[in-house]
């Protein structure tokens, strides 16, 4: 089973190259965010007639979480649980019926910026509603996966300019040490595990020509259960997807698991 994660920027802008990806990296299953998109206007039937069930959580003009299947889907939740009140949408949840059974949770968690201030505690209230979700899929001893736009630079050779980032909320102590607790449940960060040291990357900005210097960051993110890390086969990050026409500032990052 090949599972992908793919900010994509906006579908309205992106359509035609998140088609192109598709039909060259062929993924099973992909977990898309900032479709920037209410339910109802995602145009779903292109997918739809090359295979893929679309599910999404969407939210007009910014946010929005989506998840595409070419396997049968149950128990689909939207929405983070712990704060009714939210209503920013930021994550979604289905069980993949392949020929093992295998939980994923898409996410696009807060930026965070200016730091401090609200929108960085909404990102750290966030990441602990995450870390009580973590635990208990962990306590159901089911595989899962959470992929997606993390907004999170784990450590300092995930950036080529570690410097230029200690003041933004992606950087800042606070947010690193909340990914590593959630690691540190014992997820396995996918990437990592077979791709060490630095120079590697999924988001390079759209100013001051950072794809040309290679300036990127790395802040997409596919963590495993330790049943899921099992199965783990292959990981990829589509890196000239970046390089083509009216790109994401984002790639996609993709893992092959044993079926």
């Amino acid at each position: 089973m090949k599972l992908a994660t793919f900010n994509i920027n906006g579908i309205k802008a992106r359509g035609e190259a998140l088609a192109a990806w598709l039909a060259e990296a062929a993924p099973d299953v992909v977990c898309l965010q900032e479709i920037k998109s209410v339910d109802e206007a995602f145009p779903r039937e292109g997918l739809e007639a090359i295979g893929y069930r679309v599910e999404t959580h969407g939210q007009k003009g910014f946010n929005g979480v989506a998840i595409l299947s070419k396997l049968p889907l149950r128990d689909l939740r939207r929405g983070l649980p712990g704060d009714d009140g939210d209503e920013q949408a930021r994550w979604i949840e289905a069980v993949v019926e392949g020929p093992r059974p295998l939980r994923i949770c898409g996410l696009y968690l807060p930026n965070g910026n200016p730091a401090p201030g609200p929108k960085f505690d909404y990102k750290l209230a966030w990441m602990a509603r995450m870390e009580a979700r973590v635990r208990e899929l962990l306590a159901s001893e089911e595989p899962f996966v959470c992929l997606g736009d993390y907004n999170v630079i784990p450590q300092a050779e995930d950036a080529k300019k570690p410097e230029a980032w200690v003041t933004d909320a992606l950087f800042l102590p606070e947010s690193r040490a909340a990914f590593h607790r959630l690691v540190n449940l014992g997820l396995t960060d996918a990437v990592r595990a077979r791709m060490p040291g630095p120079g590697v990357y999924t988001f390079w900005d759209y100013q001051a020509v950072a794809w040309e210097r290679n300036n990127g960051i790395r802040i997409d993110h596919v963590l495993l259960s330790p049943q899921a890390a099992d199965r783990l086969q292959e990981v990829g990050i589509d890196k000239a997807v970046r390089g083509k026409e009216k790109p994401s500032d984002h790639v996609p990052v993709w893992v092959r698991l044993a079926d």
